[in-house]
């Protein structure tokens, strides 16, 4: 039943990618909406950065502990469904915002919320995969809901609507279909994806047991890197476009959702070679392809190749599902991989989404608003290095094909 394209496991996917993309639509729109956030509330580098270290910080606490204690107690259906609602309504709230220290406050409640549903969609999906296609899965669920929701469809989308009606419209109507996906996942999701059944999985795995995987080890400094590169190249890509290519709005939306194509392509090819190739040698050399991003930023300005570069360079994006979901995936037990996946991605949060932005802002002020760019390529040039230290985790003999 498996090779059929109308199973469980196939639903399960889109499903699980399209409230991904949603939740991470209601985490992008801070980005997308920043120049109406920046000159409606007057906000400086420093405090666009604590906008963005805020949700990681809350996001990579609740990422690990919440996981843990809903794999624990065997209510990962119950807090998955909880966080789906709780960040939408996060997101509305966003709307009401009339100070920095209100929109500060209502990233830190989303970023609490959030921090548990990818950790666990992911735990689902690995529970229900077909073991020749893990790399595939990770990468469509990170890539296709994200991506196309979240890097392609809202940037044009949100700014659309923030010229038409204002930025609060705009958070107001991207909360919504989070609460529509929430129950219609308590209605699809089965016991036997969301439960621990056997006796010999009540056990979770300690932090200390988890790190004595040389993979986990590793993998979270590399996530680390992958998340200071995502971060500080989004974050601070539509005031540098706006300051220094003197790029409007509108035209960002559609640069950033042509990154999103990029993404969502990435996402795919990238995990589905690595089925074929190997985890290591595709993380390798898309981790050094990713160095070129923000050089292409910096040095490439208003040239016919820009864009070109850009979209080829944010190919380092599909590697993030193979470290983060595909090879903890492969390597801890089944009752564990929701809190490994959830400490590989809280580890990047707190450095990479946390305090890296904050540096980043604050440097940014102080010395230009270049300084996010070169922390974002040195940071892909280390998580380059650092991933040849890495075990391969993918079966050799494994079937390619069903």
């Amino acid at each position: 039943m498996k090779n059929k394209l109308n199973t469980y496991e196939n639903k399960l996917l889109v499903l699980m990618s399209i409230t991904f993309g949603l939740v991470f639509v209601d985490r992008m729109a801070l980005t997308y909406l920043s120049p109406y956030l920046i000159k409606d509330l007057g906000l400086n580098n420093a405090q666009l950065g604590m906008l963005v270290s805020g949700l990681s910080l809350t996001w990579a606490i609740s990422g690990y502990i919440s996981t843990s204690w809903a794999e624990k107690h065997n209510k990962k259906k119950l807090v998955f469904v909880g966080a789906v609602i709780l960040f939408s309504l996060s997101s509305i709230s966003s709307a009401l915002a009339t100070t920095f220290t209100i929109l500060l406050i209502t990233r830190l409640l989303m970023g609490l919320s959030e921090g548990p549903t990818l950790p666990l969609i992911q735990s689902f999906i690995a529970k229900e995969s077909s073991k020749n296609r893990i790399g595939f899965n990770m990468g469509f669920l990170q890539s296709f809901g994200s991506t196309l929701f979240g890097f392609m469809l809202a940037p044009v989308l949100l700014v659309l609507l923030a010229e038409k009606f204002g930025w609060r419209s705009a958070f107001l109507i991207a909360g919504i279909p989070g609460i529509i996906m929430a129950f219609v996942n308590w209605k699809f999701l089965r016991k036997s994806t969301v439960e621990n059944t056997q006796k010999s999985e009540d056990k979770s795995l300690s932090f200390k047991e988890l790190l004595k995987y040389r993979n986990m080890r590793i993998g979270i400094l590399i996530s680390c890197c992958m998340m200071t590169w995502l971060n500080c190249n989004i974050a601070f890509l539509p005031k540098y476009f706006i300051e220094k290519q003197h790029i409007t709005e509108g035209e960002i939306g559609a640069i950033m959702g042509l990154m999103g194509l990029s993404s969502l392509l990435s996402g795919i090819i990238i995990p589905t070679l690595s089925d074929r190739f190997g985890r290591k040698p595709l993380v390798i050399i898309f981790a050094f392809v990713g160095v070129f991003y923000p050089l292409a930023i910096l040095y490439l300005q208003n040239s016919g190749i820009q864009i070109p570069a850009m979209f080829i360079a944010y190919f380092f994006f599909g590697t993030f599902p193979v470290v983060l979901s595909a090879i903890p995936s492969e390597i801890i037990p089944m009752h564990s991989t929701g809190k490994a996946i959830g400490m590989l991605g809280g580890a990047g949060e707190i450095v990479g989404g946390m305090i890296a932005p904050l540096v980043a802002g604050i440097l940014a002020d102080k010395y230009g608003i270049s300084i996010p760019f070169f922390m974002a390529g040195f940071a892909a040039l280390l998580a380059g290095i650092l991933s040849f230290m890495l075990i391969e985790t993918r079966v050799k003999s494994q079937p390619i094909l069903n």
